[in-house]
């Protein structure tokens, strides 16, 4: 199977290529180049599920920077088409081999989570898409080999470490209790947490499963340790019932996870009451704090502030729109586009230039802690990299 799309992609999907833009439409761009006609972008990611607050702002960015592109090329547009995987790793390589049997799909915007990028990259790279994920942190994922793997935030070699430094040197903790679900991000992310912690510092550690709703188990050992602080690796269908358990339970201390809470879902299942002081951190600066007219188009389109990622998913369907603008109508030529590219977002203000592995210029990655407040996640701070 694998060998038959490496063959289709090799060869036929050019031809179909340059057919189809042919007969579409060709048209000259404003810097002499000329934009092919009839393609399309894909979104790939929990779009519905317990975990689409954490992707439907993001793929809300890529609907708003095509919608503005079509706009201005009415007789040339791009195509958005969506692939709900639900953040599931079993459902990633079915999408991802129907988006790269699609010969006008050119560019991927996602996948969204860790796991399901280890099985659809691997499928992406065979029918050589170019992906960029907006927010999969695992950092392994940048040391496939995958050539058309590129990352728009920095993994949790940045985050982890630096939700660490927050908890020492800002929160002052001197006993946290580690935690974490068994996914790829969430074991990633607290493997390199507990780096920073030391030994001295971590009061104990116990483990969650995906689709866990009992967690009476690890609240006994949490309130045994004495820990005020627990740093919580995975997402928030499990994170925001343990924590509401917690509650229950007496515990009164903070709970801090990754990016994967930072959703609305993480502050409503939860309720206000059991949720305040919540620590979430994220590779990525606020969306609400974006540059130029970010923030009142998005909110114009979709009646609700941007949220976590929707800025720098915005800033990354635009790159792939300017090469295309620029007539690299294929998947090859837009993935060697990326290996070039070196300019600064209009929402992020991000300067995205990647490594050969596709990690993003390291010089370019924030961490920044926010905190649930009032019913919203409320920026705090970036938090210093070293």
């Amino acid at each position: 199977m694998r060998q038959s799309l490496v063959r289709v992609f090799g060869g036929v999907a050019a031809a179909v290529l340059i057919a189809g833009s042919a007969a579409a439409c060709k048209a000259d761009s404003e810097d002499g180049g000329s934009a092919a006609c009839g393609l399309k972008i894909g979104v790939f990611g929990a779009l519905s599920g317990d975990n689409a607050g954490l992707f439907v702002p993001a793929k809300n960015g890529v609907d708003l920077a095509i919608s503005q592109y079509n706009e201005k090329n009415k007789d040339c547009t791009v195509e958005l088409t969506t692939f709900d995987s639900q953040g599931s790793p079993d459902k990633a390589g079915g999408l991802a081999t129907s988006a790269s049997q699609d010969t006008k799909i050119v560019a991927m915007i996602g996948p969204g989570f860790s796991g399901e990028s280890e099985v659809a990259n691997a499928i992406f790279d065979q029918a050589k898409l170019p992906a960029i994920t907006p927010s999969a942190t695992r950092p392994s994922l940048s040391t496939k080999g995958w050539k058309i793997f590129h990352r728009g935030v920095g993994n949790d070699l940045s985050q982890g470490p630096a939700a660490a430094r927050y908890i020492k040197n800002v929160m002052k903790a001197e006993k946290v209790y580690v935690i974490n679900d068994q996914t790829a991000y969430g074991a990633g992310l607290t493997d390199e947490a507990k780096k920073v912690f030391g030994a001295g510092m971590i009061a104990g550690e116990d483990k969650t499963s995906e689709k866990q709703t009992d967690f009476a188990g690890t609240v006994t050992k949490v309130k045994t340790s004495g820990a005020q602080v627990i740093f919580y690796g995975g997402y928030t269908a499990e994170a925001s019932l343990f924590l509401k358990q917690l509650r229950a339970q007496g515990w009164t201390g903070t709970l801090v996870g990754g990016d994967g809470i930072n959703d609305t879902n993480m502050l409503s299942v939860t309720g206000q009451k059991d949720v305040e002081g919540t620590i979430a951190t994220c590779p990525c600066a606020p969306a609400t704090n974006a540059k130029g007219t970010f923030v009142a188009d998005y909110k114009k389109k979709f009646s609700v502030d941007p949220a976590v990622y929707a800025d720098v998913a915005y800033d990354l369907a635009n790159i792939f729109l300017e090469g295309i603008k620029d007539g690299k109508s294929t998947r090859e030529d837009l993935n060697t586009f990326l290996g070039s590219y070196n300019k600064a977002g209009s929402a992020s203000g991000v300067t995205y230039k990647w490594e050969a592995s596709g990690e993003l210029d390291p010089a370019q990655v924030v961490v920044w802690a926010y905190e649930a407040k009032g019913g919203a996640w409320v920026p705090k701070q970036e938090i210093p990299k070293s």
